[in-house]
Parts: structure tokens; sequence; C-alpha cells
């Protein structure tokens, strides 16, 4: 059945929240235990690649989250869908997370009655696993009397233009990035194979460095190749200049929306503007695939460069709030941008192998 088993008994009321009805039909599953999930839910036209089982798959076997998302059924079929996973840490507590490494998962509801079925639903579950917490990042117009508790810029590309009609299209630095970096011999080079996404995961590494955070652990990224690029879900992108990598991109897709999920570069070829490039080819190849969407992540509100790098390509850009409800206090509670603060002078300061070293044993706890 599509039904979990970590509770026997029928989900009740919460206080502070209406009661539920009785045919609200919501229920909590494993959807890596269901080889049809993706068929279930694609219907859905606010659907994101982050609510597949590809996601689920490398977020699970990677750090060990647990699964356990929140479905609304209506005739059978799935009408709405809160995904979480469950974040057990001695050193940052135990929560449910929507979902962990994402940068917008916002519920899939047709309205804001139906989002209070399932986050109704959730909160009870978090209660009796003893969360502290409930994090939902994005979805803010079904917590539209909520305060965020952290907020973030978000940027979406209409790829629907001819090819010839979105460069125009580009502001002028972008078209001038892209033209210099053509000029200046780079090429870019669309692959599915585990050996392009080392290279990747190489300039990753430097990229981190310069930004005072470690890398993700490789095994996060073998994953990835293993659950999403080899099953068609995603590319690298790398520009090469006479066989060097330079810069390089990771990107996910699924129906016709597309996310840039990973960026990197070597700074000392940063005058060949191959992230340009790179992100030139990409629309490119995802535009000829019938991609219509492509979400260029989250960008913390105080990284002036890369707004300005996402805004050059006549994105659409809205704020993407992420919401942390304490289940103790039954209130939304305050967090912060972990992407900066004091840890990022020590990560600039050490070498990538301790870096690299420090992050497979803190990405787990963080999430």
């Amino acid at each position: 059945m599509f039904v979990g088993s970590l509770i026997s008994q029928r989900i009740g009321p919460v206080p502070g929240l209406p009661a539920p009805s009785e045919a609200s039909g919501v229920q909590w599953t494993n959807p890596l235990e269901h080889s049809d999930w993706d068929l279930r839910i694609r219907q859905h036209p606010n659907l994101s690649f982050f609510h597949t089982t590809a996601w689920a798959k490398v977020l699970a076997e990677t750090y060990g989250y647990k699964p356990i998302y929140f479905v609304g059924h209506e005739g059978g079929a799935v009408r709405s869908l809160l995904p979480l996973m469950e974040v057990s840490s001695r050193l940052t507590g135990w929560r449910g997370v929507a979902l962990p490494f994402t940068d917008d998962c916002k519920p899939v509801c047709s309205n804001q009655a139906s989002f209070i079925e399932l986050f109704r639903n959730a909160q009870v579950i978090g209660l009796l696993r003893g969360w502290d917490y409930l994090e939902i990042r994005g979805g803010r117009e079904f917590n539209p009397g909520a305060p965020p508790s952290v907020s973030f810029y978000g940027h979406t590309l209409d790829l629907s233009a001819d090819e010839n009609e979105f460069f125009g299209k580009l502001k002028s630095p972008v078209r001038r990035a892209i033209r210099k970096a053509e000029k200046e011999g780079v090429r870019v080079e669309i692959s599915q194979e585990l050996a392009e996404v080392r290279t990747f995961y190489s300039l990753q590494c430097l990229s981190r460095k310069k930004h005072g955070l470690p890398p993700q652990p490789f095994v996060f990224f073998k994953n990835i190749h293993k659950h999403v690029l080899s099953e068609g879900l995603g590319f690298v992108a790398m520009a090469r200049r006479k066989k060097v990598p330079v810069a390089g991109a990771i990107f996910f897709y699924f129906g016709e929306r597309a996310i840039y999920k990973f960026g990197a570069s070597d700074d000392a070829f940063q005058n060949l503007r191959g992230n340009n490039l790179v992100m030139w080819a990409a629309i490119g190849r995802l535009a000829r695939a019938g991609v219509k969407k492509l979400d260029l992540g989250r960008t913390s509100l105080g990284n002036a460069g890369l707004r300005r790098f996402k805004l050059g390509w006549n994105t659409r850009e809205k704020s993407i709030g992420y919401f942390r409800f304490s289940l103790d206090e039954k209130k939304y509670i305050p967090a912060r941008d972990e992407s900066h603060g004091l840890h990022n002078l020590v990560f600039r300061a050490l070498p990538i192998p301790i870096s690299r070293f420090l992050g497979r044993i803190l990405y787990r706890h963080w999430a």
C-alpha cells in the first residue's frame, strides 16, 4: 500500500491549527519504496527535480537521512506533497527538513488549505519522532502570515525564446563575456560521465576554498552521478582551454524544468569568462531538449556579485523564504544564512585536503 508505518494511529488535531477533515486523506510515505513514484507526481505543474526519487536517493544514500514524504490523495491520485527528510544529529539536533541541500523545494499544493493539512500531519509525526523543528524551504504563498526564518534571492530563466532572440535580451556584459570566451579558444563539453564529475569536483574544491566553505564529500557527487546523471536527469558542462578545465557546472532537469545546481571555476582563469560560456552552452542544450524554465538556485542577500551575474541573463527575480517552525514553541523561529560567518576565514586558510576531511564529517549534521 502507498502508506507508511511510523505510527499506526490516525493523525489527529494539532493545537493552534484547524481540525483535520475526515476526508483529508493525508498519509506519509517513503518514495524510495515505490518504483512508480515519479509517475504519480509528474502531472503537478509546480513539481521540480527535487521532488523526485533521484534526489531522495542521493540524500538517503549519502547521509543516511530518512525520507518521510506527506501526501494528500484524491481519488487515488496524489494531489499535494510535502517532502521531508529526517535529520538526526547529536551536534545539530533532530528535525524534519524539506529538503536538505536543496535551494528551493516548496510544497506541491493547489492552495493554502491543502498545505495546512500536510503541515498539521508533519507536526504530529515530528512530535512523535522527537524533532526540534520543521524547516520548509520555499512556498511563501502557503505561509502568507508567517515571517521567513531566513530569506534568499531566487532567479528563473524563460527558455522559450529562440536562440537569437534570447541572446539579444542578455545584458551587454554577459554578451561580451560569451564572445570573449569563444575568442580566447574556450570550448564547452557536455557530459554525464563520472570522469567529468571528478574534474568538476576538483574545481569545486577550489571554489569552496575561495568562498571559505568546505566542499561536500566526493561520495555526494558520486551518488549524483549514479542516481541523476547516469539516469539522464542531468549533465556536467565543462569549459576548457587547451584541454585545461577552467569552469564547470552541474545541471538537473525533470520534465520542462531544469536547475543550475552547482557551479565552480579556477580563479586563475577568471579572465577567460568560462562561467559565462558554460551557462550559455547549457542553456542551448536544455532548450533543445524541450526545457522551458531554468532555475538558477538561491543567492544570499549579501552576495551582490552572484546576484549581478544571474540578473545579467535576463532572469526573473523572486524572494525565497525558509520557514523554521519550532515544535516545542509552536511558532516560527529565526535562522541565519550559514554560508557567511567567521568560519569563512578558517576554511579559506585551510589546505584543501583538510577542508575535504572536515566536509565529510560536517555536512551530514548541517543538512
